[in-house]
């Protein structure tokens, strides 16, 4: 028994030791991945001159933040793990794909160290003597880490997809009365994403300007941002002008329709977000109450059990 954990201990850093190396050599790489890739310099290509001045202002600590997500997302792109909801919550923030990996490794080394510096000060409490806490808790630690982007992305990009979702409705409106107005399609979806300057109506704006300059339509760019953000809102919209693009009367029909469903579901939203909040507060209320009840039980029980 007393060489058994030893052993295992040693069989477990052994094949970690091994799974790391694995990771860290390059592999043979396939078309796939070799295309993504291509793509991905390509993307980043337009955008390598800010890239570069925003390091040099960042320093070191900026320089190796973005070596190491250059690295991690060529990794992701070898192994061929896309991460599409991922990344359309990233292009919902407007954040960069690289610095999120670099951010969610970092974090991950950072584990690593606050496991056994935490196992330190539970050691000089008394508790816990065994050598394998620390590595378990390094590990624990590492793994919290690396998560907890995700987490805070998801989160941050759910709320922000909830507004893009109210100013859609917003904007439908402002269409379906250009239209009535006797404006072209092309002419009203430019003119509605030009009443605002929020970043909604700035990444719908910019979406249509690009459609202009590339030839697309742009009910094609509306499908496209959708697809790049992941709404499925602008997704059907594109799919629903598409097909009425040369009835003015039915694009209005439909344009209006769509918005009043979107409010409706957005009212219903808000309605059950409401219904939650009030059954959390019911059951905290009721918390207090019992706790209330024992306090005032409690000395009286202990009386009847002493005597």
């Amino acid at each position: 028994m007393s060489l058994t954990l030893p052993i295992v201990v040693g069989v477990a850093f052994g094949l970690g030791v091994y799974a790391l190396i694995r990771a860290l050599m390059p592999s043979r790489r396939s078309a796939v991945a070799q295309v993504a890739r291509i793509d991905a310099l390509r993307a980043r290509g337009t955008a390598y001159g800010s890239a570069r001045q925003t390091r040099e202002a960042q320093g070191r600590l900026g320089s190796l933040r973005a070596r190491v997500g250059v690295r991690v997302s060529e990794f992701y792109l070898q192994q061929g793990w896309e991460q599409r909801s991922l990344r359309a919550d990233l292009a919902v923030l407007e954040r960069s794909w690289e610095n999120f990996l670099a951010t969610k490794v970092l974090l991950a080394v950072a584990g690593l160290i606050f496991g056994p510096f935490l196992f330190a000060v539970v050691w000089t409490m008394g508790f816990g003597s065994s050598p394998v806490i620390p590595v378990w808790l390094a590990l624990l630690c590492a793994a919290l880490f690396f998560f907890l982007p995700d987490l805070e992305v998801r989160r941050d990009a759910a709320d922000k997809r909830r507004d893009l979702r109210r100013v859609i409705g917003a904007y439908l409106d402002l269409v379906s009365m250009s239209l009535a107005g006797g404006r072209g399609l092309p002419e009203a979806l430019m003119a509605a994403a030009e009443i605002s300057d929020g970043w909604a109506n700035q990444r719908i704006r910019n979406a249509l300007a690009d459609a202009r300059i590339t030839g697309h339509s742009q009910w094609h760019a509306l499908g496209m941002l959708g697809e790049e953000l992941g709404v499925e809102e602008l997704k059907d919209l594109s799919a629903s002008l598409a097909l009425v693009q040369d009835d003015g009367a039915k694009v209005r029909e439909s344009l209006a329709s769509r918005a009043e469903t979107m409010r409706h579901r957005e009212l219903a939203e808000i309605e059950g977000s409401a219904g939650e909040k009030s059954q959390s507060m019911l059951v905290a209320q009721l918390l207090l109450c019992a706790g209330f009840l024992v306090f005032l039980i409690f000395p009286a029980a202990m009386r009847v059990f002493q005597v």
